[in-house]
Order: structure tokens, then sequence, then C-alpha cells
């Protein structure tokens, strides 16, 4: 630990040293890379795999196949603005988990962060609610493997597809995490090329330049924007929504990542390019080329029912429909594999906060949780085999249904979660230039974003008690609606067995405890001052509007750890006293900036010698003080 002190520094202390030892924050072994997660993962994971993992592994069948039942029930204009509307909602959300996520890099976040700064009752609902969303997902997925592979061949039984490639995803799961991540971004990378070669190819068909010589242009939206009205268009927000599924995964991610300063932000801030590229614009080129009346929409099965390879059937180009079945391969099983890892790493915060069996949240000496992994599997697994006598289309509208309410309960608990660590972060009297990483969006993206939540569950009432296009009845209440409800349920009855308020007052929230204190190059690098371009392009790649200055070492360290006081050169300017609490676990730490020529006290009482430092704070409770003597190259702000 003195090594990482020496060679690297710490920022960030809190304002005081009178905090309790549990209270206070970790400060890693030199070899740990200085993080706050409780969790025996690996972090292996480097920018590059975060950034690909947060722009393409989602991407499934949600959006090649869910698009065709968005362009019947709601229309071009509708999609368009219905992945507008999600988008945005996913941007904030996407910020708000990046600046939770430098801070706060714990495996399962939202659990988590939901115990910490909400309380025990939602973060044990929306646990297990997005661990079961997530297993049901992943059988989705699979059974989007099989309806992609009849497209060529329906002689292999549906249930040894299932079977070949469930073991597939196990296998490139169980691999270490960085393999999963090689995995990952390559096929992130082609789905990307891919949906550039789709927006070209819709340009050109759209303009009259395929085989078919047919111009549409935007004679789709001339002739019917809104298939069905105002109820068509929110219809489609489910759709839109549970299509952006996976914007969250950044947040799962950072337990694992290597360094969650540097690769977090460029993932978080690289989202708008999946939602701009595969959504708003890839849903535009949907509108512009397939009619909401194309009979292949509603007589279509499986892979066929896909608009975009409709568009390319329709224009007399089969060869980029067999293209396009094949990108949509990939997609689902990239989008399985990241459904499998978010669920298997979601059961492991669970454990860790003593939400799940402790045998969840071991793992082995390559970081893999094999308990979570055969929980996962065993549940996914099965699930995905009851699709066995139903098409795809079935299977994956039913298991929309079910799991996009989830999703937003999720999304808006993170919300939550990030508007309740902004009132504790004030309430305590932290400013927010102390944030290693801010988002862009800010308090207004979150407030935002839990509203649009807030109101799509009530929407989604709405369209449960009066369905476009069918009788209202009990069957279809339930067969869409049922996910709140278990979730509701799941709330009273934790609620029950916890106890306690509604949430935890923002003065008693726990800000130290599993917060990552970075090193002083990691901050120097992300504080060095820019313009015109170079500003744009830190936005792109995650530089944040402000964040701490950082502190670097230029003295030699007292190799005295004596308890009591410990006398310093008179000119030495400024000395950060960090005392550490060793309890034979993972120390812990807290700082206090002490200025040589300050008025400090001691218990009230000056300093006998400004050169001279004292313990402060509890001395029974520590057992080892380290005073360290350097100087600040950049003062912080808030600094005494």
């Amino acid at each position: 630990m003195i090594k990482a002190i020496k060679e690297d520094g710490i920022i960030q202390p809190p304002k005081s040293v009178s905090a309790d030892k549990d209270e206070v924050g970790h400060v890693a072994e030199y070899n740990e890379q200085d993080h706050g997660a409780d969790s025996e993962l690996s972090r292996s994971l480097e920018s590059r795999h975060l950034l690909m993992f947060s722009i393409g592994s989602s991407i499934g069948m949600a959006l090649w196949l869910g698009s065709g039942t968005s362009l019947i029930n709601g229309g071009p204009a509708a999609i368009f603005l219905g992945y507008c509307i999600a988008g945005s909602i996913a941007w904030a959300l996407s910020q708000a988990i990046g600046e939770l996520a430098v801070l706060y890099p714990l495996a399962s976040a939202f659990p988590q962060w939901a115990t910490k700064f909400i309380d025990k009752a939602p973060a044990f609902t929306v646990g297990w609610a997005y661990w079961f969303s997530a297993s049901i997902t992943l059988a989705n997925e699979l059974q989007g493997v099989v309806t992609v592979l009849s497209f060529w061949t329906q002689s292999v039984p549906t249930a040894v597809w299932l079977s070949v490639f469930l073991v597939v995803i196990l296998i490139i799961v169980i691999c270490a995490v960085k393999i999963f991540g090689e995995a990952e971004a390559v096929m992130s990378t082609i789905k990307l090329f891919w949906i550039v070669v789709v927006i070209i190819s819709c340009i050109i068909i759209s303009a009259g330049g395929a085989p078919n010589h047919h111009k549409t242009g935007f004679e789709y939206w001339n002739s019917m924007p809104f298939t069905n009205g105002f109820k068509g268009f929110l219809s489609v927000m489910g759709t839109c929504i549970f299509a952006m599924g996976g914007t969250e995964f950044s947040g799962i991610a950072a337990a694992e990542a290597r360094n969650p300063l540097k690769s977090v932000p460029k993932a978080v801030n690289s989202i708008w390019l999946r939602l701009t590229l595969f959504y708003v614009v890839g849903g535009l080129m949907v509108t512009i080329t397939v009619s909401p009346k194309d009979p292949d929409l509603f007589g279509g099965k499986g892979i066929n029912a896909s608009p975009y390879v409709i568009a390319f059937r329709n224009a007399g180009i089969p060869g980029l429909a067999h293209a396009m079945n094949a990108i949509i391969f990939i997609s689902v099983v990239s989008s399985g594999n990241a459904q499998a890892y978010a669920a298997t790493r979601t059961v492991v915060g669970l454990a860790n906060i003593d939400m799940a069996p402790a045998i969840f949240k071991k793992c082995d000496r390559l970081g893999r949780p094999w308990a979570a992994i055969f929980i996962t599997f065993l549940v996914g697994g099965g699930l995905c085999y009851l699709n066995v006598t139903n098409s795809g289309a079935t299977v994956f509208g039913w298991f929309s249904n079910l799991t996009a309410l989830c999703i937003l309960w999720l999304w808006g608990t993170i919300f939550l979660s990030h508007l309740r660590f902004r009132m504790a972060w004030k309430a305590q009297g932290r400013s927010l230039d102390d944030l290693p990483w801010r988002s862009w969006a800010g308090l207004f993206g979150t407030v935002y974003g839990l509203a649009w939540c807030m109101l799509l569950v009530v929407v989604e009432f709405y369209l449960a008690v009066w369905p476009l296009n069918k009788k209202s009845s009990a069957e279809n209440f339930f067969a869409n609606y049922i996910s709140i409800v278990a979730i509701v349920g799941l709330y009273v009855g934790s609620k029950i067995y916890y106890r306690g308020p509604l949430w935890i007052h923002a003065n008693n929230i726990d800000l130290n405890t599993g917060r990552r204190h970075y090193m002083s190059e990691d901050l120097e690098a992300r504080t060095k001052s820019s313009s015109g371009i170079k500003k744009i392009a830190g936005f792109i790649m995650g530089e944040s509007k402000t964040s701490a200055s950082p502190v670097t070492w230029s003295s030699k360290f007292l190799s005295d750890t004596t308890k009591g006081q410990l006398d310093y050169p008179a000119n030495t300017e400024t000395t950060l006293c960090i005392y550490i609490y060793d309890a034979g676990i993972s120390p812990c730490s807290a700082f206090e900036y002490v200025s040589s020529d300050s008025n400090h006290t001691d218990n009230g009482q000056p300093y006998p010698n400004p050169s001279t430092i004292y313990l402060t704070g509890k001395p029974h409770s520590w057992d080892l003080i380290i005073h360290v003597s350097g100087y600040f190259t950049e003062m912080r702000r808030s600094a005494r």
C-alpha cells in the first residue's frame, strides 16, 4: 500500500477524518488498481472492450425483427419519434450510470447503488427482477438464433439448435472475462460496420437505385405517418424501450474494468453513436423502404418478417437479404452473451449485499462466478426450450411484453439512485468539482429520465387495459402487465422484511464505502484544458466537463509510522495526512488537508507548532498512522 502511495498518490479526500472505520473509503493495494468494488471478479476489461460492449452488444432481435411490429402498429412517424424519445431517455441514463460507475464501480452496481442511496427493498426488487429479465432475454435470443437459421434450413429440429448455441454462449461466458470482452468487441465491430452498409443501401433503394428501380422517397410518410393514431404511437414506445435495453451494461462491466475513469466515460459517451446509427437512423431507413401495409410484415414468420430483410428482397437484392440474416445471427449470439453476462454479474452483486446466497459471489482465480453462471443458465436455458412448439415471432412478442416493463423499472431505479446520490453529495457539503467524472446531462437529465419512466409505466397500464386493436380482457392485461404486478409484489414483500423508512435520509447516506480513489495521472489526463475540436472529441470519447484536480508527490516519504505526533520541516507548504485503519482486511482510509501556515486545531486547540502534525479523530480506533509530506502541483479549488 505504501508503494501505491509513493508511486501514484491518492486523491479525493473527504473533508474530515472523524468518521468511524465503517464509514470510510477503500485504498487498494498497488496491484489492485485502487478500486472500491468489494468483489472477487477480475478487473481485466480494457477501454476498447467497454467501448464496443456499450455500442453494439445489446443490438439483437428487438431491433432487427421488432421494428416490423412497430411499423405495423404505429407507422413510420411513430417509429422515428419513438426511437428519438427512447434514445433521449437512454442517453440520460448512460450519463447517470457513468457518473456513478466511475465513483462506485461495484459488481452488479444497480442493486448496490439502490441499497446505498435509496433502501434495501428497492435494491432487492430491482436486482432479482433484472436478473430474471436478463435470463428471459437470454432465452429469447436463443430462440432468435433458431428463427434466423430457419431462413436457410428447417430440417434441423429446434431443440438441437437451442442446445448447440446454448453451449456456445456458455463457453464464451465461462472464458476469462478478457476473452469475453474480445468476443463482444469483434461482434460489435461487425454490427457497427453493417449498420453503415444498411443505411447506405436503404438510401440507394429509396432513391430508386436498386434493381427494381422503384423510387419510394418518403411516400410512406406522406400516405400513412401514423397507422393507428396516438394510441398506435404509445404502443410503439414499449418496443422502442425494449430495443434499447442494454444501455445499462456499462454500469455492470465497470466492476471488471481495469480503470473505470478511463473506460466508463468513453463507453457511456459513445452510446449516442449506437442510439443514432442503429435506432434513429436505422429506424428511419425502415420507414422509407418498407410500407406499413406490406403483406410480408403480416404474413411472414420469423426472420422473413424483418423489415430489413423485406426491404432488400423487395428491392431485388436477395444477396443482401442473406447477408442481413447473417448479421442478425451474429447480433443475437452477441446479445445472448451480453444478457448472460449481465445476469450472472447481477447475482454476484446481490450476494455481495447479502440478498442472495453467499455461494453466488464466489469466483475462481480467473474471476468466473461458477454458481451464478449455473443458476442463470439453468433458468435461461430451461426457458428457451419452452419455445420449441411456438413460432419465433410469437415467442418474441410474448417475451418482449414480459421484459419491457422490467427495463423501465430498472431504468427508473437507476435514475432515482443518481438523484439520491446528488442530494446526499450536496447535503453533506461536497462540491461537484470533487467528482472524478460528471454527467453531461446533470440532474436535469436524471429528472427527465425518471419522469419518462414513470409516465411510460402508466402508458403500459393503459394499453394493458385498453389494448390496440383488441378487446379488453383479463388475459390480455396480465399478459402485458404481469411483470409490474410481480415487481410491486416483490417490493412490498421485501419492504415488509427489511422495514425502515421509505428511503435513507440524505445526511445518512454513506458516500465513502465502495468509493474508488484514482491515481494522479488518471485525473491529470482528464483535467488538461482544451478548446474547439478537442472539446468535441472529449465529449465523444468521454472527457468530463469538470473533474477533480490531481495530486502528485515530490518528496521523500518518511519511514517513521509511529503513533502520536511527527515533526516536519518548517518549509513544508502542504501536508496530507492519511489515516489508515487495518483490521486484517482491505484497509480503509480517511483524508484531511492540513497546511503548515493554517490555524488548524486538534480538538479545538491550535497546534503548538504549525510544522507539527497530530493525530485527529479517534486515536483508539486507528492502528496505523502514516504522515506524508508533499506538494500539490495543482491545488484543488476546494482546498483550504
